[in-house]
This record gives C-alpha cells, structure tokens and sequence, in this order.
C-alpha cells in the first residue's frame, strides 16, 4: 500500500548490506593474497585499502543493526508516520 510518505518511512536493507560486505571482506582478502604472493604490492596495496573500507562499513551497519528496531525494524513493526509539525 502506498501512502505517499515513502521516503520518510523507508526501511533501510541492512542486513542484505552486512552480507554484501562480507562478500566484499572475502573478496578483497582474497584479491589481497593473491597478488601479494604474485608480488604485485601495488594492487595488494589496493585490494587492502578497500578491505579497510570494507571492515569499517561491516562495523557500522553491526553497530546500526543492534541499536534496534529503531533503524531496522522488523516485519511486525509497522512503518512511522511521518512528522507533520
């Protein structure tokens, strides 16, 4: 049912985010020991780089998951209305 107030009730996907993110740990740790044992340090330097950026998204989107229905809201929980005053 569309209410017209879906961009100041919409959930956020975090927990599809937090799996992306460990897509993206395995493949950059993965990218990251490769080219290091092939010794290119330029491009293990990169595939580092981004696991940092990686790591740091995945502690953010934990960190945001357990503060609780109030940044993800399970199915029972009905969207907020939004703010009218």
């Amino acid at each position: 049912m569309r209410t017209g107030s879906e961009p100041s009730t919409a959930r956020s996907p975090l927990r599809m985010r937090f799996w992306l993110s460990v897509w993206g740990l395995l493949w950059t740790a993965g990218g990251m020991v490769a080219f290091a044992l092939a010794s290119r340090p330029g491009w293990a330097a990169a595939c580092g780089a981004l696991l940092v950026i990686v790591l740091v998204d995945m502690v953010l989107v934990v960190r945001h998951i357990r503060q609780g229905p109030h940044y993800q809201p399970g199915r029972d929980v009905p969207p907020y209305e939004p703010d009218r005053g």
